[in-house]
């Protein structure tokens, strides 16, 4: 039930919740949040309230209202564009967070699945209103440029935690509320009992962001959770902490509003020396885990938080075959862009692209692979010839460690497009780099191209064949994962050959993209993001399987008396 004299979000926003629900099965293009930054959508202030509020935010504490903590985690975040950000955050240290967490369930336990969707829902909308503030934040935080932070930071994040909230609610009304059970007797009158379902959160939910998607890849698992009853703690990256503060302060707004305790939704910042997040995994009272980064951290939770359902989101070889094409020049621009988006600082962006070496069939003749390399290096250049325009699609690098693998990939193999810098316009100090391609040989080079080189590094792999080329993608995604793969080809047979072996490796699998669709880029309520048929991930984004071990379902029952179930 809504608190009396609350406002009702669930009546506001239910028609919103069943078209969300019902797009999870159309799977066909749906989305309540425009993605374009347009004053004609947002608000012809928009633009420059939202600029305005995250210069605001800058050498300032960052307010989080009744948040438990007394003390301050020092200002830390610099901007990938070259100027530090100078907030500091309230501390709490886990014993205060999960103290605040478990007080603060009982309520929200009985509200039911109703009352919390549209609780969430109503959190969704207002960060929605402020997607302009949250572009400023991500943009900051992570390097991606402007329009990119909006949109993926913005109206796609939102649309990958609405999706979470719909499965995570429709998944929880599956049972109903209650029941009347009449069992027939040989002597006498049935037997009557009236049962009773409720759907109770598993515990205290922790999710650990990334620095360079905290709000696409935090979303989900912050609104599954606490949709499914749970008190969520949002640990952000030291290095990008502002998006999600300015999420955990909207979501507690909104709970308290709705009369619920606001610390439901905490915030767990942190220091760049601390370590916070292995403490909170391994405490019994942390039920939940949502990771995002690292397979060596995304692995020592899968093994060591045995207390917790671990949802995890880690590092791949994203694969590329190439057979033949009947579009080359699209096949060329389309993987170029690919490439360069944020500076391949996606989990999604291709690295490796499997070529045989005596060529492939294109509508402008064979093409080698050094031809075919040769080729993608022009088309990078030709992508990428005007800087200014060139940083709207490259964004910024958005930490030493990326400039570091970008270097240390340099010196391998044979350079076919050496990564260049980029003076970016408007921020000189940023480190803008195009994307490095090497090229590799299949069976000389299998330890380089068999670990993630995460950044603009992508490797032209020569193979025997075709078959050989899909030999590769089932062994080296089989054993080290993938978020994406992509095949070329003319032939419905290699086509066919190539899902299968997609379906052996476990990944999702993009055919023939060579206009304006990507195989780094995943629309909520269509496209399935992530695998746990692959090492790369233990869930998908979204599907019934990424909230239903966030809640189960208990009963209580009693017989009827006698008159009622006489009635019966």
């Amino acid at each position: 039930m809504n608190p009396p004299d609350r406002p009702d979000f669930f009546a506001r926003h239910r028609a919103l919740l069943e078209q969300a629900v019902a797009a999870t099965a159309a799977r066909g293009h749906w989305s309540p949040y425009p993605e374009a930054p347009s004053r004609s959508v947002y608000g012809e202030d928009a633009a420059e309230q939202g600029e305005a509020a995250f210069a605001a935010r800058r050498d300032h504490r960052f307010e989080l209202p009744g948040h438990p903590g007394r003390g301050v985690v020092a200002a830390g975040e610099i901007s990938p564009y070259g100027f530090p950000l100078g907030i500091t955050y309230p501390r709490i240290t886990p014993d205060e967070a999960l103290a605040a967490a478990k007080a603060a369930t009982g309520s929200w336990r009985e509200a039911g699945p109703d009352v919390r969707a549209g609780v969430a829902a109503e959190i969704l909308a207002r960060l929605n209103a402020a997607s302009f503030e949250i572009a400023h934040a991500v943009q900051h935080t992570t390097g991606q440029a402007f329009v990119m932070a909006f949109q993926a930071g913005g109206p796609h994040a939102q649309d990958r935690g609405l999706e979470a909230v719909a499965y995570a609610w429709a998944e929880q009304k599956r049972q109903p509320a209650t029941a009347r059970w009449s069992k027939p007797q040989r002597k006498g009158g049935p037997l009557e009992m009236e049962k009773k379902y409720t759907p109770v959160g598993r515990g205290v939910a922790l999710v650990v962001a990334c620095r360079t998607f905290p709000t696409w890849n935090g979303y989900p698992g912050l609104f599954a959770g606490l949709v499914a009853g749970n008190p969520v703690i949002v640990k952000p990256h030291a290095g990008a902490v502002l998006p999600l503060a300015l999420t955990v302060r909207t979501a507690r707004e909104v709970l308290a509003e709705a009369g619920f305790d606001p610390n439901l939704v905490l915030l767990a910042a942190e220091g760049p020396e601390d370590r916070t997040a292995a403490d909170y995994a391994l405490r019994p009272e942390v039920r939940i885990i949502d990771f995002t980064g690292s397979t060596a951290f995304g692995d020592w939770l899968e093994t060591h938080a045995r207390q917790a359902v671990v949802y995890t989101e880690k590092a791949g070889l994203n694969t590329v075959v190439l057979d033949s094409t009947d579009d080359y020049r699209g096949l060329l621009g389309n993987l170029a862009f690919s490439l360069s988006l944020y500076s391949g600082q996606m989990c999604t962006t291709p690295q490796n692209i499997l070529i045989p070496r005596e060529g492939i069939a294109t509508d402008l003749g064979t093409r080698s692979a050094d031809e075919f390399a040769a080729d993608l290096g022009t088309a990078l250049d030709r992508l990428l010839a005007d800087p200014a325009r060139a940083v709207g699609t490259l964004g910024a690098l958005a930490d030493e460690g990326v400039r570091q693998r970008l270097d240390e990939a340099a010196g391998l193999g044979v350079t076919v497009h050496a990564s260049a810098p980029v003076v970016h316009p408007d921020h000189p100090a940023a480190v803008v780099r195009t994307p490095l391609v090497v090229r590799l040989e299949a069976e000389t080079d299998r330890e380089t191209y068999s670990r993630e080189w995460f950044g603009p590094v992508s490797f032209v792999i020569g193979t025997r064949s075709t078959g050989h080329s899909l030999q590769i993608l089932r062994e080296t995604v089989g054993e080290h994962g993938a978020l994406t793969a992509a095949v070329h080809s003319t032939s419905d047979e290699v086509l066919a050959a190539a899902e299968r072996a997609a379906l052996d490796a476990g990944v999702h699998l993009s055919e023939n993209l060579t206009g304006q669709v990507y195989v780094n880029q995943s629309a909520a309520f269509s496209d399935f993001h992530g695998s746990p048929a692959n090492p790369a991930a233990s869930a998908t984004l979204s599907d019934p399987a990424f909230v239903t071990g966030r809640f189960t379902v208990l009963q209580s029952r009693r017989p009827l008396p006698a008159e009622e179930s006489a009635d019966v």
